[in-house]
């Protein structure tokens, strides 16, 4: 059912029932960006935009928008779609709970001072984007608790926390880069004399923070994640070079084993009444000059001592 959320002497808001096609028919735009609005909503692409500036004056822009998504559910998502003139913004019905505790009364409250439909459709904007960042300093919580994770228990379970949280960055990007295009799409279709402001102009500064904050934890993250490769590669090595070791110093017991194992007629040796002793003194010797070699070039040091209080 069409019903009219905002009105002043400037411009109006109006609530329409997307799947009733009466409504869609009788709403006061040009037909041409009537079919074109309606077109992309049943075609259901996502973060879609197109606008009509052919007639001055007349300028129009619409799309969709995710408004909320729950980062472990992509199927649980509330969508706004919006048609947008100078003096008339058309959406579907929009949950303004879903927005951080904001209600439909405190909202029309701030659209008293909104000087035309931009204005409006800027301060809803902006209020998508700050629940945004509400929702994105929890995310900031869970990464600072990960940088000490990541120093005083790391293993598999971390390297798997670092994915999630890339995940979860990726998602917030995808929802504030539609934002951004939003804006500038407005800019481009209605001028900057339309754009100037105050609404506008905060909207702006909330998402170029918005941005950077992904910015930065984008190469905190990447930092982490070279971080867990480095250390993985030295782990890597740590466990070839201990098995190289341990290997080396059987081969003396291998070699000699294998040696006196072989059924040749004549050998002398086993037939020695010390014989026994004699093959123990040379096995341990053997690997004791071979253990003594390795000592000399430093190659045993990291395998046979571990340093105490280490972190990582």
């Amino acid at each position: 059912m069409k019903t009219e959320l905002f009105r002043n002497t400037r411009w109006r808001w109006l609530n329409v029932d997307l799947e009733q096609a009466d409504e869609m028919a009788s709403l006061p735009i040009l037909p041409e960006a009537r079919i074109s609005w309606i077109d992309s909503i049943h075609a259901g692409y996502i973060g879609s935009l197109g606008m009509h500036t052919a007639k001055p004056g007349h300028e129009a822009v619409w799309g969709m928008l995710h408004y909320q998504q729950d980062i472990h559910d992509h199927q649980n998502r509330s969508i706004i779609h919006y048609y947008l003139s100078a003096d008339l913004l058309i959406t579907n019905a929009i949950d303004f709970t879903l927005m951080h505790g904001l209600t439909k009364e405190s909202m029309l409250s701030q659209l008293e001072h909104a000087e035309s439909a931009i204005e409006g459709f800027m301060i809803l904007l902006g209020e998508i984007v700050y629940s945004f960042n509400r929702d994105i300093d929890k995310f900031e919580n869970r990464m600072h608790n990960l940088l000490w994770l990541v120093k005083e228990k790391n293993n598999e379970h971390v390297l798997e926390r670092i994915v999630e949280n890339r995940h979860e960055l990726m998602i917030w990007k995808s929802l504030i880069i539609p934002a951004t295009e939003i804006r500038d799409a407005l800019q481009e279709a209605f001028g900057d004399e339309q754009t100037a402001g105050p609404s506008f102009s905060r909207t702006s500064r909330r998402m170029h923070r918005c941005r950077e904050m992904l910015r930065e934890y984008d190469h905190v993250l990447q930092e982490m994640i070279d971080l867990e490769v480095a250390l993985s590669s030295h782990r890597g090595n740590e466990i070839v070079k201990t098995l190289t070791v341990i290997t080396m110093l059987f081969t003396p017991v291998a070699a000699w084993g294998a040696l006196w194992g072989m059924n040749f007629k004549y050998m002398p040796e086993l037939d020695w009444k010390l014989g026994y002793p004699f093959s123990l003194f040379v096995i341990i010797f053997s690997t004791w000059a071979l253990y003594y070699y390795l000592k000399k070039k430093n190659w045993t040091k990291s395998v046979l001592l571990t340093k105490k209080g280490k972190k990582f």
